[in-house]
């Protein structure tokens, strides 16, 4: 059984309950998807300033650790003075008239 283009068009414009029920539907699922992209961007948004955060918390902790390595590894004064034999028993001091 065919259709001639009349009964199609005239098919085609008849408005049906079921056209409008899945007009509605359709409008339903778009505002859906709409909020839950929404919420998603908000999720991501939020996620990328928490790791933002965290990595400046880490590079803070970082400096400070290697500012600590830094101090460390000057000497401290403890009194100590350098000396170097210039033959025999003969030694010179360096530094013992400096103060620190």
């Amino acid at each position: 059984m065919t259709m001639s283009a009349d009964e199609r068009t005239t098919m085609s414009t008849v408005a049906s309950p079921l056209r409008n029920l899945a007009w509605l539907a359709g409008a339903l699922a778009t505002s859906v998807a709409v909020v839950v992209g929404a919420v998603l961007a908000v999720i991501f948004a939020a996620t990328v300033v928490v790791v933002g955060f965290i990595g400046s918390a880490l590079f803070g902790l970082a400096a400070f650790a290697f500012r600590g390595r830094k101090v460390a590894k000057t000497p401290a004064d403890d009194g100590l003075i350098e000396a170097r034999n210039v033959g025999g028993h003969s030694w010179v001091a360096y530094g013992w008239n400096e103060r620190s």
